[in-house]
C-alpha cells in the first residue's frame, strides 16, 4: 500500500474507545455530519503528496485544535493555506490558523509542499482532540492540560503511533512540536516503548507566533536546521 492509502484507512479507522473524564468531548473530524465535506480533500491531499512508498521522518504535533487539523483533518493545514499553497480547492467554510501559517512558512523555506511531503509526515501525538465548555462555548484542550485525561488517552497514543510506524516510517529520530509538556510526555512515553532512536523537540508553532512573532523568521530557520541538519 501507498502512504497515501495507508494513511486514509488510519484515518478512517480512528475511534477512541477509552472513557475520557467527565466534561470532556473527543474531536475527531473523519466522522459525523462535517466528514462527508472532509473526506473528498483528504483524499486529494493525501494522494498529491504521498501517492508513494518512500520512507519518511515524522513530526508530531499535540493533538488536532478546532481551527486546523479539527476542521480539516489535515494537521497544522486550514483552509487557506489547503486553497492558496496546495492548490486543492474547498469552500464549504473557511478557518485560519496562526499555527498553520508558521508551519507553511517552514514548509517554503524547505522548498515548497512537494519536496517537504516527499521527506515528512505530520501528524500528532494524540491523533484525535479534545474540546470542553467555556464561556463562549466549545474550547480546545491538549491532552496534558488534565492528567486524569492524558492517563485516560495514553493506550490510545500508543497504539495509533505503532499503526502509524507501520506506514514504514522512519525510526532514527521523531520530531516533537513543542518543547515543554508534549516533549515531556512522548519522551518518557518512547523510552518506555522505544519506537524512536532519538527525540528532537522544535518550539510549537502556536508559541512561535503567539508569543515569540517578531522573531519568526529566526524559528523558520531553526526547523530547517533540525529538519533537515
Amino acid at each position: 500500500m501507498t502512504y497515501a492509502e495507508n494513511i486514509l484507512a488510519f484515518n478512517k479507522g480512528l475511534r477512541l474507545t477509552e472513557k475520557l473524564p467527565d466534561g470532556f468531548d473527543v474531536l475527531n473530524p473523519f466522522t459525523g455530519e462535517a466528514s462527508a465535506h472532509i473526506w473528498p480533500i483528504l483524499q486529494s491531499f493525501y494522494t498529491k503528496y504521498y501517492n508513494d512508498k518512500n520512507q519518511r521522518r515524522l513530526i508530531l504535533g499535540i493533538n488536532p485544535g478546532r481551527l486546523g487539523a479539527g476542521s480539516t483533518g489535515l494537521p497544522f493545514t486550514d483552509t487557506k493555506r489547503l486553497n492558496n499553497i496546495c492548490e486543492i480547492p474547498f469552500d464549504t467554510f473557511r478557518t485560519h490558523e496562526p499555527s498553520s501559517v508558521f508551519v507553511y512558512d517552514v514548509i517554503s523555506a524547505c522548498g515548497g509542499p512537494e519536496k517537504f511531503y516527499k521527506d515528512f509526515y505530520i501528524s500528532s501525538v494524540c491523533p484525535l482532540g479534545f474540546v470542553k465548555p467555556g464561556k463562549k462555548g466549545m474550547v480546545n484542550i491538549n491532552y496534558y492540560d488534565d492528567k486524569s485525561l492524558e492517563n485516560s488517552i495514553t493506550p490510545f497514543v500508543i497504539e495509533s503511533l505503532k499503526k502509524q510506524l507501520a506506514f514504514g516510517l522512519r525510526t532514527d529520530v521523531v520530531f516533537v512540536l513543542g518543547t515543554g509538556k508534549n516533549y515531556k510526555y512522548f519522551n518518557k512515553l518512547n523510552q518506555q516503548e522505544r519506537f524512536f532512536d532519538e527525540v528532537i523537540p522544535i518550539e510549537h508553532p502556536r508559541f512561535v507566533m503567539q508569543y515569540r512573532s517578531k522573531r519568526k523568521e529566526e524559528f523558520i530557520e531553526k526547523y530547517v536546521r533540525a529538519l533537515y541538519g
